[in-house]
């Protein structure tokens, strides 16, 4: 008799604590709370990063990882490091402000999201091409402060697909 009142509290506990993770997940999706925040927070990223790349430190900065990577080392060949960086920075701004309209005509939002796509593929293969981005260890092989740096455009990317989604959605439920 006390067994099975213990599991029926159990069970009791689990779904009560269940329902309350579960109506929070569903109460942030009802929001659009990750949206909103991966929306806001990739506006302010691409923009902050496209006008730091228009600057000497911004340019001279990343000419270490453009320089090691077969996709778009060539940029630096032809336009130099400040014009290259430059336009790398204008692309960003202009993802960004994309981004920005989307959340008023989602179809700039899904082009944004194309551009940003783009360019956090091409940057995301810089954990890979990058000098220093890890370091051994005791044996190991260990990813760097610049090689975590660089990892965040894979969440980046991740997150320019989410968007893409989301802006498509709103796109086709206002037609």
């Amino acid at each position: 008799m006390k067994n099975s009142t213990l599991t029926a509290e159990n069970q009791m506990v689990k779904q009560s604590s269940g329902s309350i993770l579960i109506r929070f997940a569903k109460w942030a999706e009802a929001q659009n709370i990750p949206f909103l925040i991966i929306g806001v927070a990739m506006i302010a990223m691409l923009l902050w990063a496209g006008a730091y790349k228009m600057t000497a430190p911004g340019a001279e900065g990343i000419v270490p990882l453009v320089d090691n990577n077969p996709l778009i080392s060539w940029h630096f060949r032809v336009f130099g490091p400040y014009i290259g960086s430059d336009m790398i920075g204008i692309t960003e701004i202009i993802a960004a402000i994309l981004f920005l309209i989307g959340f008023v005509k989602p179809q700039a939002g899904i082009a944004g999201g194309i551009i940003a796509i783009v360019m956090f593929f091409v940057t995301s293969t810089m954990v890979i091409t990058t000098p220093g981005a890890t370091v051994p260890v005791n044996g190991m092989s260990y990813m760097s402060f610049l090689g975590l740096f660089l990892f965040k455009d894979i969440i980046a990317l991740g997150a320019s697909f989410f968007l893409i989604t989301q802006f498509g959605k709103r796109a086709t439920s206002n037609n």
